[in-house]
C-alpha cells in the first residue's frame, strides 16, 4: 500500500512539473512574441514619421525587419540601420536589399557585425546606395570564403578556436585581393604550428599589405595570385614566403617600370593630368609650330620681313624700261 501511495505522489509530481515546464515556455513565448510586436512598433513609427514610404513599402519593410529580429539580428542594429536609412532618405527596395544580404548571412552563420559597420558607414558618409549594396555584397561572399577555408581545416581534423573572429580576420585579407589559397595555407599551417589566432592574424595582415602594394603598382589579381602561388611552392616557412612575395613584387614593379619607359612616350603631364584642353595650339604648350605646305610662318606682334631679292642670275637681260 505504501509502495502504490509512492508511485501514486511521483506520477503527481513528475506532471505537475510537466504542466510548469509547458507553462513557462509558453509565457517566454508569448513574452518574445510581444517584445518583437513592440520592437515592430516602434520601427514602424520610424518608417512613418518620413513621407518617403507607401504604406505597402512599410508593410513589407516590417516583414524583413521581423525576420531580421526572429533569426538574431539586434533590435540596436536593426533600428540604427533604419533611422540611418530614413535620415537618407534611402528607398525602401534598397533598405530591402540590404536587410536580404544580411538575412542571408545570418542563416549562413556568418558575422554580420562587419555588413552591419559597413552599412552604417556608408549611410553616414552619403555614399550612393548601389555602391553600399556593392559593397556589403562583396563583403558577405568574402565572409562565406572565409568560413569555407575555416570549414575545410576543420575537415582535415585541425582544432582551430574563435572561429568567427578567423573567419572576419580571413575575410579582411580576400578583401585585399590576397589569394584564397594562400590563405588556406597559413591557416592549416600556422594552425599546425601551435601559432596564436594573434599570431596568424599578423601574417594575414602582412600578406594583405604585400598585396596592397600589388595591386598600387598595377599587377592584375591573377599577377598577384601567381606570385603568392610560387612563393608557396618553394617554400614551407612563413617568414621565407613573405620574403619571397616580396622580392618578386619589386621584381615585377621594376621591370614594368622599365617596360613603361620603352614605350611611347605618355600623353600624360608629369603631375598626371591630361593638357587642359585638347584644341590647345602647340605655340601654347611652347613648342615650334610647323609650316604647313605654302604658308609662311608669322610672329604675332610683329609685321612679316622683307623677302631678300635674289642674286640676279648670270646672262638674264634686265627687264625692258617702260
Amino acid at each position: 500500500m505504501f509502495s502504490q501511495n509512492k508511485i501514486k505522489n511521483n506520477l503527481i509530481s513528475t506532471l505537475i512539473i510537466f504542466v510548469l515546464i509547458i507553462f513557462i515556455i509558453s509565457f517566454a513565448f508569448s513574452a518574445e512574441t510581444a517584445t518583437i510586436d513592440e520592437q515592430l512598433e516602434q520601427l514602424k513609427n520610424i518608417f512613418d514619421s518620413s513621407s518617403t514610404y507607401s504604406a505597402f513599402q512599410t508593410s513589407m519593410l516590417l516583414k524583413s525587419t521581423q525576420n531580421l529580429l526572429e533569426i538574431g539580428i539586434t533590435f540596436e542594429d536593426t533600428r540604427a540601420i533604419i533611422e540611418n536609412s530614413v535620415e537618407k532618405s534611402l528607398d525602401a527596395y534598397s533598405i530591402k536589399k540590404v536587410f536580404d544580404v544580411l538575412l542571408n548571412a545570418k542563416k549562413d552563420g556568418l558575422p554580420t557585425e562587419p555588413l552591419i559597420n559597413k552599412i552604417n558607414e556608408g549611410l553616414a558618409k552619403s555614399v550612393n546606395k548601389s555602391v553600399i549594396i556593392s559593397v556589403i555584397f562583396t563583403k558577405a561572399e568574402n565572409l562565406r570564403k572565409a568560413a569555407e577555408i575555416l570549414n575545410e581545416a576543420r575537415q582535415e581534423g585541425l582544432k582551430i578556436n574563435g572561429g568567427e573572429e578567423m573567419v572576419r580576420i580571413l575575410a579582411d585579407s580576400l578583401e585585399n585581393d590576397v589569394p584564397q589559397e594562400s590563405l588556406s595555407w597559413l591557416l592549416k599551417t600556422g594552425t599546425a604550428e601551435g601559432r596564436s589566432i594573434k599570431e596568424i592574424s599578423e601574417i594575414s595582415e602582412e600578406l594583405s599589405n604585400l598585396s596592397l602594394l600589388a595591386t598600387d603598382s598595377g599587377l592584375s589579381t591573377e599577377e598577384i595570385s601567381q606570385i603568392f602561388i610560387k612563393a608557396l611552392e618553394t617554400s614551407e616557412n612563413v617568414g621565407e614566403i613573405c620574403e619571397k612575395i616580396q622580392n618578386s613584387l619589386e621584381a615585377e614593379i621594376s621591370t614594368a617600370k622599365i617596360e613603361e619607359g620603352e614605350g611611347k612616350p605618355s600623353t600624360v603631364s608629369d603631375n598626371g593630368t591630361l593638357p587642359t584642353s585638347s584644341t590647345e595650339s602647340p605655340a601654347e604648350t611652347g613648342e615650334t609650330p610647323t609650316q604647313e605646305a605654302g604658308e609662311a610662318p608669322t610672329e604675332t606682334g610683329s609685321a612679316p620681313e622683307e623677302p631678300s631679292t635674289p642674286p640676279e642670275e648670270e646672262g638674264t637681260p634686265p627687264p625692258p624700261e617702260n
